[in-house]
């Protein structure tokens, strides 16, 4: 088409917009709703692949489309009302269409034509609106073919060309075949395209309205729907008000169907698309040239017709602006100046004010420019189009017509931004002034909208998102939900579309959507729009807004029954560690509790789902296989075994095992077997669980779960109980291949324990102790746990002092449960042993809860009984341990070991060696004691024992002490009580004193060989006597039987208790010597004293002479035969032969060996050790043993109590004192550090001096006083005796010297001279072990008091070359007096 300068002007993509004559403006209330549904009618595609877009660290999927605005978009431009400042839409011609099957067609256009005349001319139709008062009129003959005679038709349509011109009419042909749905031939529905599925059909005619500007881009001619086919003549009127054949089914629904003023029903198609969808095929008749003959016409009526009509006007309208430029301010601006002094434009005398700025007649010329504007627009005349909205622009903010300047200025933007070429550039703040101006001036939302949605494609488009974002945000109100929600998801889109990505900002502008979404009932975008936003917060730390989010979600998930989303977020809220407030909390677990509630009655059937809460710490759980522990009953306290309130030692659990490796080993010969593994009773974290542990029939099984209530509001389990699987095995050991689940696991083959409340409060750990009962034998799984979880209504915890009182009595009102399960995993240790396995991370099993349960298996339980808690040292009381067998099996081989056997005994082997009971004797002592007379006072009573007796065997382990049963043999149900003596160990403190009791089943059992049973006893011992010994030659050799080997002994004894034990004395009863070679021979008291009692501190002092016993007492080396010599200082005799004095002397005695610097010589142990140096060894060598046995007596509670015990004292050395209890040894002082190189030369192995010493014991024989008459004689001489003795078993050569060494004269005055007559020097040779006397004479001149001990003695071995000669102990000073008479 040519514009006014008669250039030429291409149009592309026309769209021609038709509809029905009468309609009504659409109401804004089915606006309302139809955009609505036409939101909530587009979703997201499901299989649609989201853009992946990467900002910074975050990885967002993100649909790229979002076809719900869009949709939104067009519904919204094509519904909006025709309004009187602007032309876009409204009609600009009409179409006349009568059948030709009528009487008079053309009479009856005559007719169609005074009713569009008086419906647009006559003030009682306010709508539809026209463009201008001369409307084109196009007249249109419709022919149905398969009814109509053709030849009429054509004769019609002729006369009709004849009246209206070829330009103004057509004959339109349609209906070319009868209505055959059966047809095969399925021509596609000419229609759809065209028909919106949502829309107001018969309320709007667009004229190429703003769709244009959105989209160019469908086919030259659509048409969007044909009105006024087939109508009837009715009342006059001519046009059907029936429904209409290509609108869509009007809705059902009464409320939507509003009578409009001329009683027409308006049916809105509010319906989704499914039902526009199936509704019924229009077009059925038509073939596809009478499609070809719709278009021809629509072409015609546009190329003929309406584009020269448009032509013309815009001609028409140019010239009257140019002509009437005088008067008012024209495009060609010349005059304006004149004017613009005087603000007195001519207007029509109804000009109207209003609000917004004046409102114009329909003539004013303003209005004018506005017209041919907004028709250049329509044909795309963008330029010119802009100059006129320009100057309308201007006119109308100089007349302060608020309403039309905005209008003139949201078109302007819009043309200059559509102009081809883009001449100038797009003016933002145009559009922004139009926004303003709508929205706070005319106070027209729906035309601000419009001018924003305009605005932000044209941004968006020149990539200026922010402003885009800016502007959408900015339109974002409280009185339309849905558009906020649109238009705050488009904002958020900007943020992320920009070149460095607003992420943080998107996704809070996606929650605020989301926000708005939900108000306006849009729950699936609002669910997508928080789904999106929650990729950004995820895992950041915004625990707050991850748990709004997440609530959220779980809600609209709920309400759109997504059940399991639902049930997901709601378990994100209760899991992440929740800084919400306690209240708070509460309604999430409600909620929470509430969904699951719905989601396990979809499947009653299925599976247990798994729960949240409480956590559960897997790796903490423990596994006890056994019976509880029993408490103690009176006096009755049974062993302390293993139990779950112990806690993990790593210490003592590597003692126990040492235990029971020893005993295995002693029971095994010496050798631990292969297969063996420690018994464990409690396996948790720190034990070995790779192997799968063996439980036993009818015992037990109690696994210990560790919960943690993450939550401030407390939880409560109902019916919490074990979930387990179990493959059963017969007798013969196969499996039975079924597997029984929890829920139909037979009570015959395992029991449940079910706990049936478990309260954890709120922030609390709590262990729970659920038991399992096997009753058969087979593989045993632990899966979890199955409980209801539930909180508690209107009991929360008060201050942080727990629940109230009546909280927890299982009348907890619980408000919802739901039940479930959690499963327990256990990572086992991680693998670090081969290359591979340090390298990658591995993780070895953990096998704890996968017990196999095998067969019958004894159990026995140990009772103490009168067992003590505190003792003095050295102490012995006796007690009582019940052995009960409480299994079906009866059991043998009953054994206990402890590292500390010096502690206890049950007796001898025989029973002629433990005496029968404590009445045996007065005042019920533990020892087997005989009454004396008091004659025998210093003499010795001795008795003879073997170590064999008491289970001292040489090589045998002592920690090993077999229980001494009956038969050998507990039987099922049977008890045994045995006496048990104890003695106080001897450093004073608290001792922990482990038993290991070992016992087996008296069939063999493949699995399990042994059991065991442990106990800890507690003992605080208190100081009480000290004893100190020592040992030496005696220089009288008058024994009676002439060999040598007289020994003195001094015991000393110190009181040292403090008297806080309440101990008023102790009385030393008897002292007993123990030894293979020695006993005690008598007493030798100094005091007259005969009882010996010591107070506090008090200190007593005893000497014994000892001596060899005889050759037929003695038996062979290797015996362990020892004898017992008692000395007795009370009125009985305690016989330190039988148990228990013995066995604790057995005991020490072998304790004391293990001891490694019990040894004298620590190069004893060499093989290469020369016999010799063993040989003077032995000389200075004595095994005797001492024990002291006392008496304390006790005041306590008024009472007087009498304690009994015994020291014992292990004399080694002559000379070296030895003591009852192990000395404190005084640490080192620090000394400087030494280099030095070490010589290579090995010093070869010399006794020490002290050892060579000992090979000859030496005694003179002299008178003590001799009287010699020096003046009759001067010289005096006396015969002295020298007896030497060898001490050892081997020849020694002895060198007598008697020459005097000292010459100092200190040393003659203290002496006095005297000379040794006769022979110097005597070499001699001693036999083993004899006795050769030498007869001297000493020379004196003077009377005085002389020592006769100077002779020197020198030994060494004959046989040997090299001489360890040493000067032998000079015995004490021989003091002689020499009287003058």
């Amino acid at each position: 088409m040519r514009d006014p300068n008669n250039q030429l002007h291409v149009i592309k993509n026309l769209k021609i917009a038709v509809s029905n004559i009468i309609t009504q403006p659409p109401q804004p209330g089915a606006i309302r709703k139809l955009l609505n549904d036409v939101v909530s009618g587009s979703q997201p595609a499901e299989g649609l692949v989201a853009n992946v877009i990467t900002a910074g660290d975050y990885d967002l999927n993100i649909s790229a489309t979002t076809p719900w605005f869009e949709s939104y978009r067009e519904t919204f431009l094509q519904s909006m009302p025709a309004s009187d400042h602007e032309f876009l839409n409204h009609y600009l011609a009409c179409m006349l269409v009568a059948s030709s099957s009528e009487a008079e067609p053309v009479e009856q256009f005559s007719k169609l034509s005074q009713e569009q005349h008086r419906i647009q001319h006559n003030s009682d139709y306010s709508y539809p609106k026209w463009f201008i008062p001369n409307t084109l009129k196009y007249y249109v003959l419709l022919h149905d073919v398969s009814a109509g005679d053709e030849q009429r038709a054509e004769s019609i349509y002729e006369e009709m060309k004849q009246k209206y011109g070829t330009q103004g009419c057509y004959l339109l042909k349609i209906n070319s075949r009868t209505s055959n749905r059966a047809s095969d031939e399925q021509i596609p529905d000419p229609w759809s395209q065209y028909l919106q599925k949502n829309s107001i059909q018969n309320q709007e005619s667009y004229e190429d309205g703003p769709c244009t500007i959105t989209s160019n881009k469908n086919s030259d001619s659509n048409l969007l729907s044909l009105d006024g086919l087939d109508n009837e003549v009715k009342d006059g009127l001519p046009n059907n008000f029936r429904a209409h054949p290509l609108q869509l089914d009007s809705s059902s629904d009464p409320s939507n169907s509003m009578d409009g003023p001329d009683h027409v029903k308006f049916a809105s198609s509010l319906h989704e698309t499914k039902k526009a969808n199936t509704g019924i095929i229009h077009g059925a008749c038509l073939t596809l040239t009478d499609h070809d003959r719709i278009r021809q016409f629509i072409q015609e009526f546009t190329f003929r017709g309406l584009l020269p009509h448009i032509e013309k006007t815009i001609r028409q309208l140019n010239d009257q602006l140019i002509s009437r430029k005088g008067l008012s301010r024209s495009l060609f601006s010349a005059t304006k100046k004149w004017f613009s002094g005087s603000k007195v434009p001519e207007k029509s005398i109804n000009e109207l004010k209003n609000t917004s700025g004046l409102l114009y007649p329909p003539e004013a010329p303003e209005l004018q420019i506005r017209k041919m504007a907004d028709l250049c627009f329509l044909v795309q005349h963008y330029d010119l189009a802009y100059s006129c909205y320009h100057t309308a622009k201007k006119d109308f903010l100089n007349d302060q017509a608020m309403l039309y300047a905005a209008g003139a200025l949201e078109m302007a933007a819009v043309s200059a931004f559509l102009q081809p070429g883009a001449p100038r550039p797009y003016p933002a703040h145009y559009m922004d002034t139009a926004i303003q101006t709508y929205r706070d001036i005319c106070k027209n939302m729906v035309l601000a909208e419009r001018c924003v949605l305009l605005s932000a494609e044209i941004l968006k488009s020149q990539s200026k998102y922010s402003e885009a974002a800016a502007l959408l945000i900015r339109l974002t109100s409280e009185d339309s939900d849905l558009r906020s929600a649109l238009l705050l998801e488009q904002a958020a889109h900007c943020f992320i579309n920009m070149k460095s990505p607003m992420v943080r900002k998107y996704a809070f502008h996606m929650i605020l959507a989301g926000h708005r979404f939900s108000k306006a009932g849009q729950k699936k975008h609002a669910l997508r729009c928080y789904c999106q936003a929650m990729q950004v917060y995820k895992g950041k730390g915004w625990s707050l807004a991850e748990d709004h989010i997440n609530f959220t979600i779980g809600r609209q998930s709920y309400t759109l029954r997504q059940l399991d989303n639902a049930v997901s977020a709601f378990r994100h809220i209760l899991i992440n560690e929740s800084k919400q407030s306690a209240a708070q909390q509460g309604a999430f677990l409600r909620e929470y509790l509430y969904v699951y509630k719905n989601v396990s009655q979809l499947s009653p059937d299925g599976p247990l789902p798994q729960l949240p809460l409480p956590y559960i710490n897997s790796s903490a759980t423990r596994v006890f296989f056994g019976h509880d522990r029993r408490p103690a009953d009176g006096e009755k306290q049974a062993a302390t075994h293993v139990s779950l309130d112990q806690e993990y030692d790593s210490e003592s659990s590597q003692q126990w095992r040492e235990l029971e490796e020893q005993v295995v080993a002693v029971v095994n010969r010496g050798v631990i077997p292969t297969n063996f593994y420690p018994t464990q009773y409690c396996l948790n974290s720190y034990s070995d669980n790779s192997r799968f542990p063996l439980a036993v029939v009818e015992e037990p099984i109690t696994v210990e779960v560790a919960f943690r209530n993450p939550l401030k509001v407390p939880l409560l389990l109902t019916d919490l109980s074990l979930l387990w699987k179990f493959q059963p095995k017969d007798s013969s050991g196969k499996d039975n291949e079924e597997v029984k689940e929890l829920v139909t696991g037979e009570p015959v083959m395992i029991g449940t324990e079910v706990i049936s409340e478990f309260l954890i409060n709120s922030e609390e750990s709590k262990v729970a102790r659920l038991k399992l009962f096997p009753h058969h034998i087979g593989e045993l799984h632990i899966l979890g746990v199955v409980y209801n979880l539930g909180t508690i209504q209107g009991c929360m915890t008060v201050d942080g002092i727990g629940a109230l009182p009546g909280c927890h009595t299982g009348k907890h009102s619980l408000s919802m449960s739901v039940r479930g399960r959690q499963d327990l995993e256990i990572q086992g240790p991680r693998l670090n042993n081969t290359k591979e396995e340090k390298t990658s991370i591995k993780y070895g099993p953990d096998r704890r809860l996968d017990p196999i349960i095998t067969e019958e298996m004894p159990l026995l339980e140990v009772f103490f009984i009168h067992f003590p808690t505190g003792l003095l040292c050295g102490e012995i009381r006796k007690a009582y341990v019940e052995f009960v067998n409480v299994s079906k099996c009866p059991l043998t081989g009953l054994k206990v070991v402890s590292k500390r056997p010096e502690f206890f005994t049950f007796g001898g082997n025989t029973a002629a060696l433990t005496p029968l009971s404590p009445s045996a004797s007065e005042n019920c002592s533990a020892y087997k004691t005989v009454v004396t007379d008091s004659t025998s006072v210093c003499t010795a009573l001795v008795s003879s024992a073997s170590s064999v007796d008491f289970g001292i065997g040489i090589g045998s382990q002592p920690e090993v002490i077999p229980v001494p049963l009956p038969d050998a043999v507990l039987l099922p149900g049977a008890s045994v009580q045995l006496p048990m003596w104890l003695r106080g160990p001897d450093e004073e403190g608290v001792h922990e004193i482990n038993f290991l009791f070992y016992y087996e089943s008296v069939q063999k059992q493949p699995k399990i060989r042994h059991r065991i049973l442990r106990h800890t006893a507690v003992i605080c011992t208190s100081r009480s006597l000290n004893v100190r010994a020592t040992v030496c030659r005696s220089n009288s050799l008058e024994d009676e039987e002439g060999r040598g080997g007289n020994m003195l002994v001094f015991v000393d004894v110190e009181n040292t208790n403090t008297s806080e034990a309440g101990v008023k004395e102790f009385h030393i009863v008897q002292v007993s010597s123990s030894s293979k070679h020695w006993k005690l021979q008598k007493s030798v008291n100094l005091s007259e004293n005969k009882d010996a009692k010591l107070a506090s501190r008090e200190k007593g002092k005893f000497c014994f002479k000892a001596v060899r016993c005889r050759e037929k007492e003695v038996a062979t080396q290797f015996s362990e035969k020892y004898i017992f010599a008692d000395i007795i200082f009370g009125n009985e005799q305690i016989i330190s032969s039988a148990s228990p004095c013995a066995d604790f002397f057995y005991r020490s005695l072998s304790s004391e060996l293990k001891k490694p610097q019990a040894q004298p010589s620590v190069h004893a142990e060499k093989q290469s050790v020369e016999d010799a140096v063993r040989l003077i060894q032995k000389c200075s060598e004595v095994d005797l043993n001492i024990v002291v046995l006392w008496k304390a007596y006790v005041v306590e509670d008024s009472k007087q109590l009498i304690l009994e015990g015994q020291h014992h004292v292990i004399l080694h050395t002559i000379g070296k004192e030895a003591f009852s209890c192990p000395q404190k040894q005084e640490p080192p002082e620090m000394e400087l550090l030494k280099f030095f190189r070490p010589e290579n030369t090995t010093v070869p192995l010399r006794p020490s001096v002290e050892q060579l010493s000992n090979l000859i014991k030496t005694s003179l024989h002299y008178p003590e006083s001799f009287n010699h008459p020096f003046h009759q004689k001067s010289l005096c001489l006396v015969p002295v005796t020298l007896l030497l003795s060898n001490c050892s078993k081997a020849d020694v050569d002895v060198i007598v010297d008697l020459r005097h060494k000292t010459t100092s004269p200190e040393a003659l005055e203290i002496h006095g001279s005297f000379t040794w007559l006769g022979q110097t020097q005597y070499k001699l040779q001693l036999k083993s072990q004899e006795i050769h006397s030498l007869q001297l004479k000493a020379c004196f001149v003077h009377t005085g008091v002389y020592n006769l001990g100077t002779p020197r003695v020198f030994a060494k071995l004959s046989d040997q070359v090299t001489v360890f000669e040493t000067s032998q102990q000079n015995s004490m000073p021989a003091l002689i007096i020499i009287n003058n008479v």
